[in-house]
């Protein structure tokens, strides 16, 4: 999705924090960067600019092969994994750095397999995924964006994602035309 360096993807990965903290901070604008250019016009529907906040809480995420997985995940402390559908086919774990910035990390369960992450690394290698926005009712969200951007949703309605919360998922056009995968999410009740 974006123009990510394998620099910083192994930064994630080095010992010193001010090492990873940087890494992640590159990852997180560049991805930032592709999904703001797709989105900045939703946000002049007040209805949908509402249900995300006046500065949606953004969080990109970075699909690495399970090795890279696992050492990021070892040179962070071995965040806790999060609990994600068995359907999606997919583990995850949170990364937090100053400045708001927010990764997802994410591998496949199953190398070569079916399920998103492993088709999008067989596709396109290790890189940002998706980047996902914390929405306030991601059904009327939905709603808005098919009859407002004639944007469609992936599925028909929210649907199970990681630790309890609710998504969907949009595909729409960014810079340059291209396609940046937006995730739409509601926490945890």
């Amino acid at each position: 999705m974006g123009e990510i360096k394998e620099e910083w993807i192994v930064g994630l990965a080095a010992e010193e924090a001010a090492v990873r903290a940087k890494a992640a901070g590159e990852i997180y604008r560049a991805g930032r960067e592709r999904a703001d250019s797709a989105v900045q016009g939703w946000w002049r529907n007040k209805e949908l600019a509402r249900l995300c906040g006046d500065k949606p809480a953004v969080t990109v995420g970075l699909a690495v092969e399970p090795p890279t997985f696992a050492e990021i995940r070892k040179a962070n402390g071995f965040p806790k994994l999060a609990r994600v559908p068995p359907e999606q086919d997919a583990n995850e774990f949170a990364l937090h750095f100053p400045e708001g910035i927010a990764l997802d990390v994410l591998t496949t369960r199953e190398p070569g397999g079916l399920g998103a992450i492993a088709r999008f690394l067989a596709r396109q290698g290790e890189g940002v995924q998706q980047v996902e926005f914390r929405c306030g009712d991601v059904d009327r969200a939905a709603a808005i964006l098919r009859e407002e951007f004639a944007v469609e949703p992936v599925y028909p309605a929210k649907t199970a994602g990681a630790d309890g919360t609710k998504v969907n998922f949009f595909l729409v056009a960014g810079a340059e035309g291209r396609k940046v995968l937006i995730e739409l999410y509601e926490a945890e009740q």
